[in-house]
């Protein structure tokens, strides 16, 4: 691990600021369905995210949950809610509303962020709310004249590497969810030891998912960890599915996919699968569920595209079982990450 974060340490300026003072502010950080955004365009977005939030009433330490579909507004919120010490809780933005009750009552969030698209539901659910303090809707008139308004500088609370950055949601748990409470220096060990010690992600790398960005996995393979490399992310906010996957790759060209069991089994099944151009990746994942050997194979054959099988869990953050570049065994789990 080449950096080790000190005592006072805020994750948002690992992954995000300290790429403006590496003078990569012009560069592209961001592809979604509403344009491309460059770094500098990412904080100025956090920074108005975090006054907002701050306004809205979210403190230090202080839960903020995000419903919201992947978008460039997901990551300002992200980013925005670390900057000012508060503590980022992702969730499904297609939640019922028993569930969004039990989530903002569990996690006790004083902020809600979610999106006009789904607004009745969480408004609905947030009625019975004890701890919630008010409620920001992405795409209603009111909130969106209000974040275009507000400031765009911001100065980064001063956490403590140790502090509470995320809670993340277990799937080894029975009954209700149970978060995992990871704290700032966590993201870091695993950015610094599996995603540039292993994947190798780079400035020229371009990153695709299909899992959202509220699954932990997503959270770090296309947002955190080519946002420490200074690389580019590409978000789509419709549902994912093999048409939807291949026309992303071919208007993108990313260079690594991030994908899971289920679609990868989806694609090679599909009529046009041999007819896709996919020169641009340079590897693939797989996680979130069990990848037998016969599919991987069938992957290999369909797309010649180096899949790597890892295993990870929300007690760890993310991968730490995980094939290698150019040493990949089909039907394992790999070896252990460095670190």
């Amino acid at each position: 691990m080449t950096f080790k974060p000190p005592a006072e340490f805020n994750m948002s300026t690992y992954f995000l600021d300290d790429r403006i003072g590496e003078g990569r502010g012009d560069a592209p950080a961001l592809t979604t369905d509403a344009g491309t955004f460059t770094y500098a365009a990412v904080v100025k977005l956090a920074n108005r995210f975090g006054n907002v939030l701050r306004e809205a009433g979210a403190e230090p330490e202080q839960r903020v949950l995000i419903a919201l579909p992947d978008g460039a507004e997901f990551v300002g919120a992200l980013f925005g809610t670390l900057k000012i010490g508060a503590v980022v809780v992702m969730v499904n933005p297609d939640l019922k509303a028993d569930a969004i009750d039990y989530f903002l009552n569990y996690t006790r969030a004083t902020v809600l962020v979610t999106h006009e698209r789904v607004r009745d539901e969480f408004e609905s659910a947030a009625r019975g709310s004890r701890h919630l303090k008010d409620i920001l809707i992405v795409g209603d008139e009111d909130f969106d004249r209000e974040l275009r308004d507000a400031p765009d500088d911001l100065e980064t609370f001063p956490s403590h590497r140790d502090d509470a950055a995320m809670w993340l949601f277990s799937g080894g748990t029975t009954g209700q969810p149970k978060a995992v409470v990871q704290s700032h220096r966590s993201f870091v060990n695993t950015t610094e030891c599996y995603a540039m010690g292993v994947i190798r992600y780079a400035p020229d790398d371009v990153t695709l998912s299909v899992p959202k960005l509220f699954f932990g996995y997503a959270t770090g393979s296309n947002l955190l960890f080519p946002f420490a490399a200074g690389g580019r992310v590409v978000l789509f906010g419709e549902r994912c599915s093999a048409d939807v996957l291949f026309a992303q790759i071919a208007r993108h060209r990313p260079t690594i996919l991030i994908n899971v069991p289920t679609m990868i089994n989806r694609m090679v099944s599909h009529d046009a699968a041999t007819a896709q151009d996919f020169s641009c990746l340079r590897l693939a994942t797989s996680a979130g569920e069990a990848l037998p050997a016969e599919l991987s194979r069938r992957w290999d054959e369909a797309f010649g595209v180096e899949l790597l099988d890892g295993l990870g869990t929300a007690e760890m953050w993310h991968i730490f079982l995980t094939n290698r570049p150019g040493a990949v065994r089909p039907g394992t789990l790999g070896t252990a990450v460095p670190g």
